[in-house]
């Protein structure tokens, strides 16, 4: 007990300069092991240590505090104390141990889901996900954790505001595979189907050796969601997908995708009633009942008052004789929000080829791309590349 008092003294006296903070690192980590021998000694020591001054102290303590098996009741005497350390600890402090801190949120996330309570998660999470991140574009093991709380307890705005960065630096290709499955599904919940399409399609076309439960699941709905946003899908991945979902993500079963086939069906009568808008001016609300197939004509009327309300068609439904009456786009694109919009998607847009182009330059002379493209040239025919003299006269 004594030589934890030591350190906590040390703790205290050097979390100011990064200097000393480094200087204490280094001896947190000599004391580590001592420190999990009798994590029973440190709850009174955790009063003793401000997380917000100390973090980088604190954080060694309360890592080695909650090491072993809990239960549920113990579980929710700890959530209170993880979730205080993570809303208030100082991220320059804690990255000097990220894998300290990141064992610590998923221990919270875990604790959370044992007492069946995701939503008390969700915001020391994002919390967590903002400190450990060195930049915006940086997608931390601890996105998936986020995402999946955010999922469990329906707060899919939340989980949007993460999901609208641009992520160009990944930590392990298991959080990019998580990453884009929760955050496709939490896209699904919110009915924006086409950012759900964009990051289910990363997960299947993402590189892999051998294929993986994570792409077999996004592979599923990622055609359920292209029937319900697009009417149709197709069975061939691109070229650049792996091998191994080439071969692999052929079989497609509908298990546990039951809420998903039902919004199929009923994005059918949708594409249906829009197919019509392109070839009719007005039709009675009877009419697109017997050609899109639909129980009756109150039953069009929702249906095409629900489009209309989504934005859809543009249409307007005269109640005395059912007729409808399908109108044009009324967007003129001149309006002050619409030259914003396109600004920012074109500011956006020229981002993104500057770091691709960046990516680019850097790839052409990596070691590893640069021995792998040349055992894959040995595959192609001749006839690819363009013919080089055996003799140059000279």
């Amino acid at each position: 007990m004594g030589s934890i008092e030591n350190l906590v003294t040390q703790i205290q006296g050097l979390s100011g300069s990064i200097d000393d903070i480094a200087h204490l690192h280094n001896i947190l980590k000599v004391a580590d092991e001592s420190l999990h021998a009798e994590p029973s000694a440190l709850s009174s020591v955790l009063d003793q240590v401000d997380p917000a001054k100390h973090s980088l102290g604190y954080l060694y303590f309360l890592e080695a505090f909650t090491s072993g098996p809990v239960s549920k009741e113990q579980a929710l005497t700890l959530i209170p104390i993880l979730a205080r350390f993570i809303n208030c600890c100082d991220a320059q402090q804690i990255r000097f141990a990220p894998d300290k801190f990141v064992s610590v949120c998923k221990r919270f996330k875990d604790h959370v889901l044992l007492i069946e309570s995701p939503l008390r998660g969700v915001s020391p999470m994002r919390a967590a996900v903002r400190k450990l991140q060195t930049t915006s574009e940086h997608l931390t093991t601890l996105h998936p954790d986020f995402l999946l709380l955010c999922l469990l307890s329906k707060s899919y705005n939340i989980g949007l505001s993460v999901l609208e960065d641009d992520i160009f630096d990944v930590d392990q290709p298991r959080d990019l595979f998580l990453y884009c499955y929760y955050g496709g599904m939490i896209c699904i919940g919110q009915k924006r189907f086409r950012k759900a399409l964009e990051l289910l399609h990363n997960v299947v076309t993402a590189p892999m050796n051998a294929i993986n439960a994570i792409a077999v699941e996004a592979y599923k709905k990622y055609i359920l969601v292209s029937l319900i946003h697009y009417g149709q899908f197709s069975t061939s991945l691109p070229k650049y997908a792996s091998s191994a979902a080439q071969r692999n993500l052929k079989n497609f079963c509908q298990d546990k995708n039951l809420g998903l086939v039902k919004q199929v069906v009923s994005s059918m009568y949708k594409h249906n009633i829009q197919r019509l808008t392109q070839t009719y001016l007005t039709l009675s609300l009877q009419d697109i009942a017997n050609t899109v197939q639909l129980g009756s004509p109150k039953e069009a009327e929702m249906h095409v008052l629900q489009m209309i309300q989504d934005g859809e068609i543009f249409a307007t439904i005269n109640q005395k004789d059912g007729m409808v009456r399908f109108l044009e786009d009324p967007e003129q694109y001149k309006t002050c929000q619409m030259i914003e919009h396109i600004d920012s998607s074109i500011q956006r847009i020229m981002t993104l080829s500057r770091k691709l182009n960046a990516m680019d330059e850097l790839m052409s002379y990596d070691p590893l791309y640069l021995s792998k493209v040349g055992r894959e040239r040995q595959r192609f025919d001749f006839d690819d590349f363009d013919t080089v003299p055996q003799k140059f006269p000279i």
